[in-house]
């Protein structure tokens, strides 16, 4: 028996529960964040939508664009768990910098001002030097042909939406409360998830982060200069980039928008660049232009995707019925609060029995001091629960921002479904382009429901909740039939020597997909008609027709072009 074969029998390395753990914080971190942040431009810092909405573009697209210098300076100087501890400290620093921004809106708005673009300057150079190295850990962690893989980067990936459903919840019922003043809440939170994070990684990175011979993964490379270790060099260089990404924004927000323009100059760059290189075969031309095909049309569903920050929020906060007034019953909390302290009490068992051995004792300690400390304040909080009075509580109102969880709730419950269906259906599987325009047509669909959902509807009446609950489904639909094939298309397509910058085209598209969304949120008609190419937008309607349109002519294209593609990629 091989050692392959002997290693896929074997359970998962415990360093991959630690990046589980290290990515769950970071996400819960970010996509809380980003759930509220439209909503506290324009109800605590009075920002008005179309620039609350730019503003919003602007920051998730340099989001995307700063993986590219984390990565590069992680492959050559840093490494990856030196880049993933700096990038988590950089963004927890901005999220308490957001915290203080929160706290000072009302009392001092010009240092509050200040504070707000270097809090998102700060969230922008962290998340460079975290996203792009620790999933490429993942993998390292197992010997090549390793059957675990792909599970273990199905278990990586619900980490990442345990953390993306988490997030907007929490911060959605500690900052969207109503009160302005509460927002800053939600910022602390995320900050403290973030240390959290940063935490697991150094306490646990050496000992569990080990490849297949027991190596720490993701050291400094052996040929990186010492001067790139140095403290002093280290700060100052984090300091002058997160001072770059606080200029960009502000500058590319208040001042003249280039965002756009730099980003397309970059992947106009990088395509001339690859397809000028007289040593690629035809055959190995044409799969690059596959993948630049590809990537163009994921601008178009992206830009529609993450209206989901913006419009879409702004739509859930002013345009939906969030009332609930539910009478629930406290008998029903206290049978679901033992069930989850039992099950809590059976995984501290599990873990104990599990990390046994003196080498796992300080991670043993950590997670039974973590299980314990959530068993205790569930005990609390139903000891408080039983002694305020009453047989019932009363649930009034879903927060608006508390929305943007469901697409991560989505993907946890659909993604095992996606898989399945992909591997029932054998020999008849659709190929990648035609998956991705699947994706592109389910994409429209989610918003021609919602649009059916106002149509008619008059200025000032709220529709309901499940309008968005079913867009947001058709959206989930789409998304797992685009972004994990397109990611595994530009891998297996890309020539090897242009992999990383084939790789960065992708991440182009996709911040120049993020800036564009801001740019279509800010056409949301707020009382007023907007334009876009000459279509008037005036009520809700048109404004979802437009994506209706916008993924749907995508879609048909794309699924016109997918026989060409599939002969292109010569597989």
């Amino acid at each position: 028996m091989s050692q392959s074969q002997v290693a896929s029998k074997a359970s998962h390395p415990k360093g991959l529960y630690i990046l589980f753990a290290t990515e769950m914080w970071e996400r819960f971190n970010y996509y809380g964040m980003r759930a509220i942040l439209v909503l506290f431009m324009t109800k605590a810092l009075l920002f008005d939508k179309a620039f609350a909405s730019n503003l919003y573009g602007s920051y998730t697209g340099l989001i995307y664009l700063t993986p590219l210098i984390g990565g590069f300076i992680a492959d050559r100087y840093w490494g990856n768990q030196r880049s993933i501890i700096a990038g988590g400290l950089l963004m927890a620093i901005g999220e308490f910098i957001l915290f203080f921004c929160g706290s000072l809106y009302e009392s001092n708005p010009g240092l509050s001002s200040i504070f707000f673009f270097s809090g998102l300057g700060f969230m922008i150079s962290g998340n460079g030097f975290f996203k792009p190295n620790i999933s490429s850990l993942v993998g390292q962690l197992y010997p090549d042909g390793d059957r675990r893989k792909d599970a273990a980067y199905t278990i990586f990936y619900m980490g990442i939406n345990v953390g993306g459903a988490l997030g907007p919840i929490v911060c959605a019922f500690l900052g969207d409360t109503g009160n302005p003043a509460d927002f800053k809440w939600a910022f602390l939170a995320g900050g403290i998830a973030m240390i959290l994070s940063v935490i697991v990684q150094m306490v646990f990175q050496q000992k569990y982060v080990i490849d297949p011979q027991g190596k720490p993964l993701g050291t400094v490379p052996t040929d990186s200069p010492k001067a790139f270790s140095n403290p002093l060099l280290v700060g100052t260089g984090l300091a002058i980039l997160s001072s770059l990404m606080i200029a960009l924004l502000y500058i590319d927000a208040t001042k003249y928008s280039f965002l756009t323009y730099l980003l397309l100059a970059s992947a106009l760059f990088i395509i001339v660049y690859i397809l000028s290189d007289k040593t690629l075969s035809k055959i190995e031309k044409e799969r690059v232009i596959v993948i630049l095909i590809v990537s163009f049309f994921v601008i178009f569903f992206w830009s529609a995707f993450e209206q989901a920050g913006a419009s879409l929020t702004f739509f859930a906060d002013e345009q939906t019925n969030r009332v609930l007034n539910w009478t629930i019953p406290k008998w029903i909390l206290y049978v679901g609060g033992t069930a989850i302290i039992f099950y809590m009490g059976i995984l501290l068992k599990k873990a104990s029995a599990g990390l046994a051995g003196e080498f796992d004792r300080n991670l043993r300690l950590t997670v039974q001091l973590l299980l314990a400390a959530a068993m205790a304040v569930l005990i609390y909080l139903l000891f408080k629960l039983a002694t305020n009075g009453g047989s019932s509580i009363q649930v009034a109102e879903i927060p608006a921002s508390a929305f943007a969880s469901l697409n991560s709730i989505y993907v946890v419950t659909f993604a095992p479904v996606f898989a399945w269906l992909w591997i029932k259906l054998g020999k008849k599987e659709p190929s990648s382009p035609t998956k991705m325009a699947i994706g592109l047509l389910l994409l429209a669909i989610g918003y021609l429901w919602i649009a059916f959902g106002v149509n008619g509807v008059q200025p000032g009446i709220k529709v309901s909740m499940m309008w968005l609950f079913g867009m947001y489904a058709l959206h989930t639909w789409g998304e797992l039939c685009l972004s994990p094939i397109g990611l595994s298309l530009v891998n297996k397509l890309a020539p090897i020597k242009y992999a990383s910058l084939l790789m960065a085209v992708w991440f182009l598209a996709n911040a120049v997909a993020n800036k564009f969304a801001g740019v279509l949120s800010a056409l949301y008609p707020d009382g007023k008609s907007t334009y876009f190419l000459g279509y008037e937008i005036a009520n809700n309607y048109d404004f979802f027709l437009l994506f209706v349109a916008m993924a749907g002519i995508a879609s048909i294209i794309l699924f016109a072009m997918t026989k060409k593609l599939q002969k292109m990629m010569n597989q």
